[in-house]
């Protein structure tokens, strides 16, 4: 009885989810390019797209530190940020709360697409607000700035885009989760004279650990696999550019080379990299809540 209820699920993440990804593992084995798109058939080549992804210097000095290094940073900063409202929040009145948590979820109900366009338009070269500010305060010359062109730059750009789309998520679920710490807690600290840092840290955060797992693992697997906010960036669709993760490189590779086997090879390698993140991550974390 308990597998057939869960059959129907089962099969639609089967179909969903399981079916492309064996798919996309099948594809990153052969030689596959757009004329074996047309004609349906490809050629095995065993390991070649993992050996030749593998030996490629952009691999190792652009496309996977922009993946690593981003991700922790947008990773820190979402939850550190989405920590720090959620304590804010706990502090107002209920109908005040309610009015602050509803404009928060603006931002992480706006459109991927619609929110990397508004950040476009905040650091465009001659009419952004940015450029606009700096050169009012004499900062900035008349010819402008492209912010997108430096590598640093452009992905300050994008973390603040992706921290703010993604904060409101964890600031309401760390919020929903600092509604249940007894009070009498954070009373009896205050009696041993613990200070704001210390509750939280003796108080708060043993008891939200499971929380805080939560959102931290979503934000990593979102944060890897960024697209859109990468993508969309002026610079950010260029193939052989600076700017890529991996994710946008499998697009690349797949769709503007027609190289689909190791496009394929890329995002399998991506796949991968965040199952082993998350995994070792979960490890830790378990082993902490065990018994001494």
């Amino acid at each position: 009885m308990p597998w057939a209820l869960l059959a129907p699920a089962l099969t639609v993440v089967g179909v969903l989810l399981l079916f492309p990804l064996g798919r996309v593992v099948w594809l990153s084995f052969r030689d596959f390019h757009l004329r074996n798109l047309v004609s349906g058939e490809s050629d095995p080549v065993g390991f070649d797209n993992y050996t030749a992804l593998l030996a490629d210097p952009y691999l190792w000095r652009v496309a996977l530190p922009n993946t690593v290094v981003f991700a922790a940073v947008a990773v820190v900063s979402t939850v550190v940020l989405g920590t720090l409202v959620a304590l804010l929040l706990s502090t107002l009145r209920p109908l005040t709360r309610v009015v602050v948590v509803s404009c928060v979820m603006v931002a992480w109900a706006m459109p991927a697409v619609s929110g990397t366009y508004v950040w476009i338009w905040i650091f465009d070269v001659d009419e952004g607000v940015v450029a606009q500010a700096l050169k009012s305060l004499g900062l900035l010359g008349p010819e402008g700035y492209n912010w997108f062109g430096d590598r640093l730059l452009f992905y300050a750009i994008v973390t603040l885009n992706v921290v703010h789309s993604g904060f409101p998520f964890v600031a309401v679920t760390v919020l929903a989760g600092l509604l249940t710490v007894p009070g009498e807690l954070y009373e009896a600290a205050l009696i041993d004279g613990a200070g704001a840092w210390r509750r939280f840290w003796h108080v708060t955060f043993p008891l939200l650990r499971p929380v805080f797992a939560v959102v931290t693992v979503l934000s990593t697997i979102w944060d890897f696999k960024v697209f859109a906010q990468i993508y969309l960036m002026p610079g950010g669709d260029v193939g052989g550019s600076r700017m890529l993760n991996l994710g946008v490189w499998a697009y690349v590779r797949s769709f503007g080379h027609n190289d689909y086997g190791a496009g394929s090879a890329v995002a399998v390698l991506l796949t991968l990299l965040l199952l082993g993140i998350t995994v070792l991550y979960l490890r830790a974390l378990f082993r902490e809540e065990e018994p001494r």
